[in-house]
């Protein structure tokens, strides 16, 4: 199993906000235009076509679904996975109310997608030691395997241009 350094997680996170920050911004007239011009950006224009970028999301959702063999990995439960990954990376632990805020839930939702998460066997909750009123949860070896062979493929796909295939 390939090991990813910081540096490529880093690399990973930065490309898929870069590809949402793209869409966000795109202004109605933006639209309009790309719209008009078969969802494609101006011609001269070095930006990858809006179509490209879509096909790109729906083909990364489509693998993870494919990757994990469950629908729920996705929202708040990809972004728990994935600030789980960015933590073990980082030699660090996080508690559920870390991960339930960073994932944007309650406290309560939060609860329920990690014991969804430990269910399918990817992540392990602990009593933290310094304050046992708090559980530390950490991607067990089967979930940090599954995550770095996601991106393995997901990078794999980026780099034979895969995503038009969608």
């Amino acid at each position: 199993m390939q090991q990813f350094s910081n540096q490529e997680i880093a690399e990973i996170r930065s490309r898929i906000d870069q590809i949402h920050d793209l869409l966000a911004k795109s202004t109605a007239e933006e639209q309009l235009a790309v719209g008009a011009a078969g969802f494609g950006l101006a011609s001269d224009s070095a930006e990858p076509r809006l179509v490209d970028q879509l096909a790109l999301s729906i083909q990364a959702r489509r693998m993870r679904k494919s990757h994990f063999g469950t629908s729920q990995m996705s929202g708040p439960t990809w972004d728990m996975m994935l600030d789980l990954m960015l933590a073990n990376a980082n030699g660090r632990a996080l508690s559920a109310s870390d991960l339930a805020t960073g994932a944007g839930v309650p406290l309560s939702s939060g609860l329920r997608m990690i014991a969804s998460l430990e269910t399918m066997g990817l992540a392990k909750r602990s009593i933290d030691e310094r304050d046992r009123r708090r559980s530390i949860v950490r991607l067990t070896d089967a979930g940090s395997e599954r995550m770095a062979s996601y991106f393995e493929k997901f990078g794999a796909a980026m780099r034979s241009g895969y995503s038009r295939a969608a």
